[in-house]
């Protein structure tokens, strides 16, 4: 072994850090170079305009606004994305990161940045710069866990969706297949009822149906709150984009440019399969069997870091599995599991940064070839007055023999995928006769009424659930409504209609008439039936009806997702034909005591129970019936309201507090110039100590959007403060 005499090792040493503090002042001085050719202007709502020579300056400058928004948040979705949240939050991190090292690997994330073109390359160069400045010059910041972000890292976290296809791998099976026995980590059992429907609306009309003769785009996420920052993003290279953008993500997830905009519905398609292994043991070693042959089983290992309760680290380490479906997640009756789903990072990342500087639906759908987006539908419209719907193009063609919503037999050559399908055999909708397109996160089989894609034209797997309440609502509306403008858009995202009651109440109804006059219930529910018959199924502040609906129903879901569903059917079915009459009405009476002893009366406005409250910049917001809320007048979109609000109690409340649902709001008019109306949640910023923490509380709550400026003479007369990154 080669050995330095001690004078020598120090002058080495002395050399090796003058070479790295050199290397640190090159660094920090691109990064002011790359500071001075970026503007951010802040306007009066606190929302950057982010404004460089190249599209990589401004990158750059989006991803320092970002930071100085919500570092925590940026952080927190890389440490998620890279597998590293528990050397932040601990052990009970630890399995989801174990669910993401499965499929995320560093060293191949690193090859793919070294094959990346090379405007790509520079685009992530310029992301990292931009946090990294961020932190040199915020030394009070202190990263939880990266303290120094690498280009490579942003394809890590490429797609922009809430909850990926790598949430369906359930953490508790994937425990209880590589923890060898060991003991579960806690978990909090939580009311089905709790978990507010994950996804989006989104609506484009046609210049036909519009009184300005252009086309509109509703926006309409539905996510955890303050799961996105808003913002805009130009330069002298063509961009010029603004809309929501997924915190660390340096593209513009769901918005509009100049000519077009895009909106992304969480898609309900099966494109995420398992598969069932057979696992034969010879000779010492593990084989799966496919067709008539034996494949050895990979196998690598994989560590994990976690931070102990004392705050040191330590290590645990797994022999993980994997066939050429893709790792193994779980066991079921005697099989391994292997997860197949849509692991392509680089074309994601292009296709996410692409379709941001498309100008009509020609060139958006030439960047949609990469077929790289696999958890999204999108509704589209531009300025040609060109609408349309897509399907998300990342779509394994399979045997439609098989069911691919339960694991198919691995051993069997026929289950495996066969390429992706072309974009002309997804379903897909453009410029239908009727005027419109939408969708809600139900099938595209009603994407356009009766212009609507044809089921029977298609594969199964093109679609798991059907039709959802809000899609029957949003056909209801737009099936009857011409003249729009971007007013009455707003108004119809805002529409207080609750279908779903409209379905379920005439059925207690009946329940409820049926009952012999000698029956208890019939005295003790006689008022609140006929406080429900005079109500005409519209949610409002004030409607003490919605609140004894919404305590009825979520008690009931409650009752039918617990119980045996032989049958196969939804829970809304359920709730209206398999639930009985005692069922029924036993939960209207539970439904009309938890109001009473929570707020005196079952006969209680709606706004006394369903609140906005944020009180603090945390990720997992507290909440406090001492503290000062405001009344919101949507409820679930889980009874078919467009506007969505995911509220319910907390330790220590009685009230219901909302923490998801509508989350970025823009309607959006494509006339010569691009005009539009948007809200977020609360405000742009994560610090409780700006007045851009709670800013838009009001206007969010009331539907009232805010004007976009998005063209500088809009902007002008709002600017709040003009900046260098840095300055």
């Amino acid at each position: 072994m080669f050995k330095m005499r001690g004078s020598t090792y120090a002058i080495w040493l002395a050399l090796g850090l003058a070479a790295s503090a050199h290397a640190g002042d090159t660094e920090h001085a691109r990064w002011q170079r790359e500071a001075q050719a970026v503007t951010i202007t802040r306007d009066d709502w606190g929302i950057a305009h982010v404004h460089g020579k190249t599209d990589a300056d401004a990158v750059f400058g989006m991803a320092y606004a970002q930071a100085e928004d919500d570092f925590n948040r940026v952080e927190t979705n890389y440490l998620n994305a890279l597998g590293r949240l528990a050397e932040a939050e601990g052990e009970s991190a630890l399995w989801r990161d174990l669910r993401m090292k499965l499929f995320i690997d560093p060293a191949q994330l690193q090859h793919d940045y070294a094959q990346s073109p090379d405007w790509l390359k520079q685009l992530m160069n310029a992301w990292a710069d931009g946090l990294n400045d961020y932190l040199a010059t915020h030394p009070n910041v202190h990263p939880r866990v990266i303290t120094h972000f690498e280009p490579w890292m942003a394809l890590s976290f490429s797609e922009g969706s809430i909850g990926g296809d790598i949430e369906r791998v359930s953490l508790a099976q994937l425990q209880a297949f590589y923890d060898g026995g060991g003991p579960a980590l806690a978990s909090v059992d939580t009311p089905a009822s709790w978990a507010e429907p994950s996804g989006s609306n989104g609506i484009a009309i046609a210049p036909k149906l519009t009184t300005g003769g252009h086309a509109l785009l509703l926006i309409n996420p539905h996510t955890s709150f303050y799961f996105r920052s808003e913002l805009q993003m130009s330069s002298e290279q063509g961009l010029d984009a603004y809309g929501a953008v997924t915190w660390g993500q340096f593209f513009i997830y769901q918005g509009f440019n100049q000519h077009i905009g895009w909106m992304h519905t969480s898609t309900t398609a099966d494109n995420v399969d398992q598969f069932a292994e057979t696992i034969v043991h010879q000779d010492g070693k593990l084989f799966y069997r496919y067709g008539s042959a034996l494949r050895p089983v990979t196998t690598r290992q994989l560590s994990v870091a976690y931070r102990r309760a004392d705050g040191s680290m330590a290590t645990r380490s797994f022999t993980v599995y994997a066939t050429h479906h893709g790792p193994i997640v779980r066991a079921q009756n005697g099989k391994w599991i292997a997860e197949a789903l849509m692991n392509t990072p680089l074309q994601a990342l292009q296709q996410s940064w692409l379709r941001t500087k498309a100008s009509d639906y020609a060139s958006y759908m030439k960047v949609a070839e990469l077929k790289a987006n696999s958890s999204n539908n999108t509704l589209f419209a531009d300025d040609k007055g060109e609408i349309a719907y897509l399907h998300p193009q990342f779509m394994p063609r399979r045997d439609d023999r098989f069911d691919y919503t339960k694991p198919v037999d691995g051993s069997d050559p026929a289950t495996d995928w066969h390429g992706l399908m072309p974009l002309d055999e997804l379903p897909h909708v453009l410029n239908p006769p009727n005027g419109w397109v939408m969708n809600t996160n139900d099938w595209p089989y009603s994407a356009a009424g009766a212009y609507s894609p044809k089921r029977a034209d298609f594969p199964r797997y093109m679609d798991t659930v059907g039709e959802n309440p809000r899609g029957v609502h949003a056909t209801l509306l737009l099936s009857k409504q011409q003249g729009f403008t971007l007013a009455s858009l707003i108004t119809l995202a805002f529409d207080s209609y609750l279908p779903e009651f409209a379905r379920q109440l005439p059925i207690l109804f009946h329940d409820y008439d049926a009952l012999p006059a000698s029956d208890p219930l019939k005295q003790q529910l006689a008022g609140q039936i006929a406080l429900l018959r005079s109500w005409d199924f519209r949610w409002g502040i004030a409607s003490m009806p919605t609140s004894l609906a919404v305590f009825w129903g979520d008690i009931l879901w409650d009752k039918m997702d617990k119980a045996d569903n032989a049958e196969g059917l939804s829970v809304y079915d359920r709730m209206a034909e398999t639930a009985g009459a005692k069922v029924r009405l036993q939960a209207l009476l539970e439904a009309s005591d938890r109001l009473q002893q929570d707020f005196g009366s079952w006969g209680t406005p709606w706004g006394e129970v369903n609140r906005y409250q944020r009180l603090t910049g945390d990720i997992v917001q507290p909440f406090n019936d001492a503290r000062p809320s405001i009344p919101v007048p949507f409820t679930s979109s889980r009874w078919g309201s467009l506007a969505s609000f995911g509220a319910h109690r907390w330790p220590g409340t009685k009230r219901y507090y909302g923490t998801s649902g509508n989350s970025f709001v823009a309607a959006v008019e494509f006339g010569p110039r691009v005009h539009a109306r948007a809200i977020t949640a609360g405000g742009e910023s994560g610090h409780a100590d700006s007045p851009h923490f709670n800013d838009e509380a009001e206007r969010y709550t009331t539907g009232n959007l805010r004007q976009v400026y998005f063209w500088p003479d809009e902007l002008q007369g709002h600017v709040e403060r003009v900046y260098h990154p840095g300055g």
